[in-house]
Parts: C-alpha cells; sequence; structure tokens
C-alpha cells in the first residue's frame, strides 16, 4: 500500500469523478440564472457528497481550474467566500462529535451580513447536515426561509430523512449514488498508483462505489475495517430509513 495520503474533498473536487448528471444540472441552473439558494445533496455514506458540493462552490466561485487565484484560495481554504460547517472534532476523544451545535452554525449569520468578498457568490458548506441538532436545525431553517442575495447553500446529508420537512423543503435536491467501476478505477489509480493489482481488486470489490469506505479499506489487511464500515454505513442507512 502507498503511504500517499487521500485527498480531503476540497482538493479531490479539482478531480471530479462520477456524479456527471447532477453536475450538469446544476451547472444548467448556473448558467441559466436560475441558481435555487439552497441545495441538498444526499447519497449513501463514502460517495463523495463533500468532494461534490466543493466542486459546487468552486462553480459558483470561479475557481475550477487548479491554476486559478479564486481555485488556490479554495484549496488553501482562504476564500473569503466560502464558509464551511460540520461537526467538531473531540480532540481529547479522539473522534467527532455526535452533533452540530448551535455554536457551529452562528458563524453562517456573520459571513451572510458582510459584503462578497470577490464580489460574486457566497457559499456555505453544511457537510453532514442530519447531525444538526434542533437549534443548528433551527437556525439554518431562519436562513432558508429568508435567503440573502447571490448566496448559495450546500447541505450533504446521508439521512436526509433526519432533517427537518421544512428543510428539505426549501432545498433542490440532487440524490448521488455510488460511482460506476470505471470512475472508481480512476479514484483508486489517483490515490494510490503504485498499489499492487491484487489489493487494488480487493479494495475496489469491497468499496461497492463509494471512495470513502476505499479510504477506510486502504489499511485493512484482515478484513477487520471491511466488517465496521459495512456495519457502520448499514447503521446510518437503516437511521435514514426510520426516518
Amino acid at each position: 500500500m502507498s503511504d500517499a495520503a487521500p485527498l480531503s474533498p476540497r482538493l479531490a473536487s479539482l478531480h471530479l469523478q462520477g456524479h456527471s448528471a447532477e453536475l450538469a444540472l446544476f451547472r444548467g441552473a448556473f448558467s441559466k440564472g436560475r441558481m435555487p439558494h439552497a441545495w441538498l445533496l444526499t447519497g449513501p455514506p463514502g460517495i463523495g457528497k463533500a468532494t461534490f458540493a466543493f466542486a459546487l462552490a468552486r462553480i459558483l466561485a470561479g475557481g475550477e481550474g487548479e491554476g486559478s487565484l479564486a481555485g488556490r484560495r479554495i484549496s488553501a481554504a482562504t476564500h473569503a467566500d466560502l464558509l464551511v460547517v460540520e461537526r467538531g472534532y473531540d480532540e481529547k476523544k479522539h473522534r467527532y462529535r455526535q452533533e452540530i451545535v448551535a455554536d457551529d452554525v452562528r458563524p453562517i449569520n456573520a459571513f451572510l451580513r458582510r459584503t462578497a468578498a470577490e464580489g460574486g457568490w457566497r457559499v456555505v458548506i453544511v457537510d453532514g447536515a442530519e447531525w444538526m441538532n434542533r437549534s443548528a436545525a433551527n437556525a439554518v431553517l431562519k436562513i432558508l426561509e429568508e435567503p440573502p442575495p447571490a448566496t448559495v447553500l450546500l447541505l450533504t446529508s446521508s439521512a436526509p430523512g433526519r432533517l427537518l420537512p421544512t428543510i428539505r423543503s426549501r432545498c433542490r435536491r440532487l440524490e448521488l449514488s455510488a460511482l460506476p467501476e470505471a470512475d472508481m478505477r480512476r479514484v483508486l489509480s489517483m490515490l494510490w498508483p503504485d498499489l499492487p493489482e491484487q489489493e487494488f481488486m480487493r479494495i475496489l470489490a469491497q468499496a461497492h462505489g463509494a471512495p470513502g469506505k476505499a479510504v477506510a479499506l486502504s489499511s485493512d489487511t484482515d478484513g477487520g475495517v471491511a466488517a465496521l464500515v459495512t456495519e457502520v454505513l448499514q447503521g446510518v442507512s437503516a437511521c435514514a430509513g426510520t426516518k
């Protein structure tokens, strides 16, 4: 196994694989000047919803080109008109927190009160929106009810049934699917160009079209991680189906 670290969604968005139909729908809305103020990006865990959200942010910011100024700022997490909200990481417990709380989403209001620094769109990504607690969800709902001009919210969720119905109803939904084998092969080749063929095929078979699962499987030699990842993903899917 190569020691190369997998790309973050922010950087992986420069080389987005798959989801071409959904991307075309977004580009169509953008080019026709009919951009919804909020999009809900759904689909199974690990298929690249956050990567897709950053790819959409690059379109809005004019930062698709790796060498463009806007593109470099997005990659470096310094673009003034892009805000990312996600679950915080608990350094003491070495795990992500169980909720997105009101304090996590509060910066959105300050962000939206400012004039767009780059003179274009302001973009807010809420990654894992199903983890918002009631207070955080209500704060986001208020923004969706009175959306500021030239602002787009991109919410990703593996379990959209856990979101408030009023949030879902105010977003245009794009449902992403697992990547086909050809796209997964390109993803694995970019992540680990020197991966032995046997290991390549093992990860390809067990990842089931989910690059995120492939990353988890990359250090798994005895099948233990594969079993754990499958259990976790089935748990998330079960939660999505019960709401």
